[in-house]
């Protein structure tokens, strides 16, 4: 290896804290420039187009930071250089976010792992490292990531099984399966995830319910063919397509009310009032700014046409309210705020999930106690 790429390694190794060294050594075996486009999108507090033609050095920069570049717009559709950019639909997530997320899966030796999402190829090379490629299979659902990172995994050695299709259904011709890590958004796990996975083995992925933050999620697979775990810390994924927030694209019944509650105090809970808001209602948050003023809007994801836009506005006493639909979205969401506030504001790790045929519940500190 190139001895500046080794030592562009290093840095970025020091600069990631706490990793195990199984995954270092995969991070020193498997180089990641070996799996970035020469044209990327760093999206940071500002986004920057990285071509490694025009400025290899920067390229390289910033392949060797811990920041993730994001290699495909709106599925595909969109140039990375066009300045009107579009949804992020792929990238090659930050490494700090992989060691993550490969420390919190554990996976060893001959363990066979299932991969959602192969994106470009560097998660599929580092498990494959890891446990043996031959154990390693992985899902892509665009055909054009899926060749490509067909490709990036060939010139560097590395041949696990790779499929393309939907990651939602798994690959039941190759479990079961030890290990299952998720490098998409989920809001609902699919059970065919752990239905292909041995007891005792463990699925890693990034939930998003839709509502302020994301959260790593480590299920552990019970003999019963449930599967149970808690959320052990923030992470921040693009959906899996299937599962994509649809837009507030419907009208209903209007009318304006005010609100005492600055939106802020909702939309810049902690963790684990996000984890239970989104649990008890089931509802999703996004927001935006228009001027001086921010924009929370709350949907019913299964009724486009029950929504609601608040508005605040600096210095005002109260805020404005446009609910769209009968269900009192807001109200809903601020009641839920306060059931969290009213159990003694429990943190994130305190809430865990339990997936079974039946679906999946959100639970507060035992799986007895579920809230939503």
């Amino acid at each position: 290896m190139d001895e500046g790429i080794a030592a562009r390694i290093e840095r970025l190794i020091d600069s990631l804290g706490d990793i195990s060294a199984p995954v270092k050594r995969a991070l020193r075996a498997v180089p990641r420039h070996q799996f970035i486009p020469s044209v990327g999108l760093i999206a940071d507090d500002t986004t920057t187009i990285i071509d490694h033609d025009a400025d290899p050095a920067a390229w390289l920069d910033a392949v060797y930071a811990n920041v993730p570049i994001v290699t495909q717009l709106n599925d595909g559709a969109t140039d990375l250089r066009d300045e009107t950019g579009g949804l992020y639909t792929s990238s090659n997530s930050a490494p700090g976010t992989v060691t993550d997320f490969l420390d919190l899966l554990d996976p060893a030796p001959g363990h066979r792992v299932l991969e959602i999402g192969t994106g470009t190829g560097w998660t599929a090379a580092l498990l494959s490292h890891l446990v043996g490629a031959q154990y390693v299979t992985s899902i892509e659902v665009d055909s054009a990531l899926a060749e490509q990172a067909a490709k990036n995994l060939s010139d560097t050695g590395m041949h696990p099984h790779l499929i393309t299709g939907d990651g939602a259904d798994g690959s039941p011709e190759r479990a079961p399966f030890d290990r299952v890590h998720v490098t998409c958004g989920i809001r609902t796990v699919p059970y065919a995830w752990v239905e292909q996975t041995r007891p005792g083995g463990r699925i890693v992925l990034p939930y998003d319910p839709g509502f302020v933050a994301g959260h790593a999620l480590r299920l552990a697979v019970r003999p019963d063919g449930t599967a149970a775990g808690t959320f052990t810390g923030f992470a921040a994924y693009m959906m899996m397509r299937s599962q994509r927030v649809p837009a507030n694209a419907e009208r209903g019944p209007e009318r304006e009310t005010r609100t005492r509650i600055d939106p802020r105090t909702i939309t810049e809970a902690p963790p684990g009032a996000a984890l239970a808001m989104s649990a008890l209602t089931g509802l999703y948050l996004s927001t935006g700014r228009q001027d001086d003023r921010f924009l929370t809007w709350v949907t019913d994801p299964a009724a486009p046409a029950q929504w609601a836009l608040i508005t605040h506005v600096p210095g005002a006493d109260d805020f404005e309210v446009y609910q769209v639909g009968d269900r009192p979205v807001w109200d809903e969401v601020v009641d839920a705020y306060f059931r969290w506030v009213d159990w003694g504001e429990p943190r994130r790790d305190r809430f865990g999930m339990t997936v079974s045929p039946d679906g999946q519940q959100v639970w507060l500190d035992t799986p007895q106690q579920v809230i939503g």
